[in-house]
């Protein structure tokens, strides 16, 4: 097998009537999917070159995932961008890519952008007739190394990274991901996360794979958990492959309280370290599922470790990031690029394999960065990626995350580097000097800043330009940033003036 496609191609043609995507106005079968599908790539293909980007600017929606299909129908990599995106990011994406055509539903958020490429509607390219000679033939020349989506995550000089997946890698990591983890063609699974964020793909190409039904949540109804834990239950969902922070808000909120997803057997969870006494709350609820904690970066496919929960935890305790998936190679090393084995002793995080992504999209001095040479190996080439998470082994040998060793956190599931934010907010004219700090206690991003600008003014003047998830919840106006001995910011002395002021 060498192409995704072939999952949506098996399950049409052995569930051709059953439900393979649902959305809160459509329900779309797999014989559906696959026209659609099929249809935008028949658009696409005179239009567009093999292994060349497009931009999908569409909500999440069944129609979305027939253009991202028919995306790779036409040999392309796929690009998608969320409308709710700053127009200031969705341009530098679209700078960074130079995708020359544009998928939307959307047309009053493109009028909003500096868009020179050619636009199309989806309806557009819905409506044309499918050629199956054309298609065929994009198929014969396709490489299991093309690439086949590209996600964008936060970058430290200011402009996001797009990272660059191939067929090859989610096909090495499906090969094994439903089967581990009991995901089948009964299943009914649940997509919490944007199309643009990693853990989508984990749903969108299990469903695919095995013939189950992908259920889209929208995001507007995790601000009124009642109606999110109803359309849960509407639709009998059995799996739940989420972000953390979406578990723990349905707990915050008591919404297990008001009603309970009985038919749920599987939650895996990913993005940031779960606390015990919200899984706790999950299990008491779904005494009968499994839980699974799923650790791994964008740039190596999804998911490099899991742990399955299948022992009492206590609230103090952090939860394991676990062990490699089968052909990935998961190990640390010290500051001086030593191999680390030594149980409670920390260090980097480093994966090579088949999973690792094809590098940063038209950023090669990022990727040299982060895609090195494995510096244990002096015969032959061996890529590995450096994650830049510190972890340790237990006694036992199960992997645990230890923290960031630079500035780049974790942080709604996400992984942002401080310094983007800090160069965003720097750029205000009434801003002397900014800078962006974590507070890992209480779990939320404080930019600390010296200048004119009022603090109400100065956030909303950021939702103009970067991500909500990438937005300070708190501003401190200060006269002046204290320095390190190096003549660095004080990072730590600004936090713990912060957390004395609260105190």
């Amino acid at each position: 097998m060498t192409n995704v496609l072939a999952y949506l191609e098996n399950s049409a043609a052995g569930f051709p009537h059953k439900a393979a995507v649902i959305d809160t106005n459509s329900r779309w079968t797999y014989r559906r999917l696959l026209d659609h599908a099929k249809k935008v790539g028949s658009f696409l293909s005179p239009i567009c070159t093999p292994r060349q980007p497009v931009a999908v600017l569409m909500e999440k929606s069944v129609e979305a995932l027939g253009a991202l299909m028919g995306v790779v129908y036409a040999g392309c990599f796929y690009v998608y961008i969320s409308p709710e995106q700053a127009t200031h990011r969705v341009n530098q994406i679209l700078e960074v890519t130079g995708a020359a055509c544009l998928i939307t539903d959307s047309p009053k958020k493109v009028a909003q952008l500096d868009y020179s490429g050619q636009v199309f509607s989806y309806d557009t390219a819905a409506g044309t007739d499918v050629d199956e000679k054309v298609l065929a033939a994009i198929r014969a020349q396709s490489l299991d190394i093309d690439p086949l989506y590209c996600n964008f995550t936060s970058g430290s000089t200011g402009v996001p990274k797009g990272v660059l997946v191939s067929h090859r890698s989610v096909i090495d990591f499906m090969a094994c991901f439903p089967e581990m983890f009991s995901i089948e063609a009964e299943d009914v699974i649940a997509n919490q996360a944007p199309f643009d964020f990693d853990v989508s793909v984990k749903d969108i190409y299990s469903a695919l794979k095995v013939g189950a039904t992908l259920v889209l949540v929208p995001k507007k109804m995790f601000s009124v958990v009642t109606q999110l834990l109803d359309y849960l239950c509407d639709n009998r969902v059995t799996t739940m492959i989420w972000a953390v922070s979406a578990l723990c808000l349905i707990v915050q909120f008591k919404g297990l309280t008001y009603r309970v997803p009985e038919t749920v057997n599987k939650i895996l969870f990913s993005g940031e370290m779960m606390p015990v006494k919200y899984m706790k709350l999950w299990q008491k609820a779904l005494p009968k599922a499994a839980f699974v904690n799923l650790y791994g970066p964008t740039e190596i496919t999804c998911n490099c470790t899991y742990y399955r929960v299948e022992r009492d935890f206590d609230v103090e305790e952090q939860i394991p990031i676990g062990r490699p998936f089968p052909n990935e190679k998961v190990f640390l090393l010290d500051d001086q690029d030593a191999l680390v084995t030594l149980p409670g002793k920390s260090g980097e995080l480093c994966v090579s394999g088949t999973a690792l992504a094809l590098g940063y999209y038209n950023n090669p001095e990022q990727t040299r960065k982060a895609f090195v040479q494995n510096p244990l190996n002096k015969s032959y080439l061996e890529p590995v990626y450096r994650t830049g998470d510190l972890a340790y082994y237990t006694d036992g040998g199960d992997l645990v995350f230890a923290g960031r060793k630079d500035f780049q956190i974790k942080y709604m599931g996400h992984r942002i580097e401080l310094e983007e934010i800090e160069a965003v907010m720097n750029s205000f004219t009434d801003v002397e000097r900014a800078c962006c700090c974590f507070d890992s206690v209480k779990n939320r991003l404080i930019a600390f800043y010296c200048g004119a600008i009022e603090p109400r003014a100065f956030k909303k003047a950021l939702y103009d330009i970067l991500p909500e998830y990438m937005i300070p919840s708190h501003f401190r106006q200060v006269d002046e940033l204290p320095l390190t001995p190096n003549g660095k910011i004080n990072r730590k002395l600004l936090l713990e003036t912060e957390g004395a002021h609260h105190g």
